[in-house]
């Protein structure tokens, strides 16, 4: 058994431990607020956007829609862009994104591999970190833009992938996050950006018929939302992985903060035995040297 020294020093530690991650905790709880009424508030409008193009598409009944954003009938060359986080202690926030990208590259995209036609766009150090040092094809990285979060900074790193599909760069683009459900889950996942299809189907259709007189004409107005769309689209995705980075460092914290006090109780009680098991080999001790005077 360790002695009473040894004991409190462990304690000591835990303690300190303890202290650090629950504020840490407490700091991801108050950044998580700010992150999740921003995503929250971005997800119905995002919503009426897809509604409105999808609902203009299906009226045009099968009509040709000219945009740079539609397919253009290959998939030579495909573009990941990953988001992750700039720090660690979020438990398997970035493991999971990181192995969805290796996956696609070995499973769904594995002949664009092989030919050197797969590319990663990365948002954040650990992603650019990971994808760096294992010598995969970056096209590109941006980890400041996590740091502060905002359409404005985000524009240029939106406007520079949607570029790279209309100069000819890239053929598809799909974006990899956690999408934000709460605190405590986030959802790995895969969208597609680029190319648009606009004739997928986007979750429970608007029985509503609107019968609007349109100008210019509907096809000048699909034209200029698909743009406006994709924007929206690839901002929620940054939201969505922040507020979602937010809420797994807190209960990743939460969890750890809960481990260091169960710790710190196992060492207590470890500490009590010692502490009693040494006074009692003290008073055995002075008891025998009494009886050795007496005789």
């Amino acid at each position: 058994m360790a002695n009473l020294k040894e004991i409190r020093t462990r304690i000591n530690s835990v303690q300190s431990t303890r202290k650090i991650t629950n504020a840490m905790k407490m700091v991801a709880a108050s950044k998580l607020k700010k992150a999740q009424d921003a995503v929250i508030n971005l997800r119905p409008y995002d919503s009426k956007l897809h509604e409105i193009l999808f609902s203009l598409v299906k009226s045009l009944e099968g009509e040709e829609i000219s945009s740079r954003y539609l397919r253009n009938g290959k998939e030579e060359k495909v573009l990941l862009v990953v988001i992750t986080s700039n720090k660690g202690l979020c438990g398997a926030f970035n493991s999971n994104i990181v192995k969805k990208g290796v996956e696609l590259a070995q499973s769904k995209y594995s002949e664009q591999y092989k030919n050197g036609n797969l590319f990663y766009f990365t948002i954040g150090k650990k992603g650019t970190d990971f994808f760096t040092s294992k010598e995969y094809q970056v096209y590109d990285y941006n980890n400041d833009i996590l740091e502060d979060m905002s359409f404005k900074n985000a524009f240029p790193v939106i406007k520079q992938v949607m570029d790279s599909y209309i100069n000819g760069a890239f053929d598809k683009i799909e974006i990899i996050y956690n999408k934000f459900k709460n605190a405590a889950v986030q959802l790995l996942t895969v969208d597609q950006f680029l190319p648009v299809d606009l004739h997928r189907e986007n979750g429970e259709e608007s029985e509503e018929q609107y019968n609007f007189i349109f100008e210019p004409s509907k096809e000048f107005i699909i034209r200029e939302l698909i743009p406006k769309t994709l924007r929206t689209q690839f901002y929620e995705a940054l939201l969505e992985s922040l507020a979602a980075e937010h809420g797994a460092r807190m209960t990743a914290m939460h969890k750890a903060t809960d481990n260091a006090t169960e710790m710190i109780r196992d060492l207590q009680l470890t500490y009590n035995k010692a502490r009693q098991a040494s006074i009692t080999s003290e008073i055995l001790e002075v008891v025998s040297g009494a009886e050795a005077l007496k005789e």
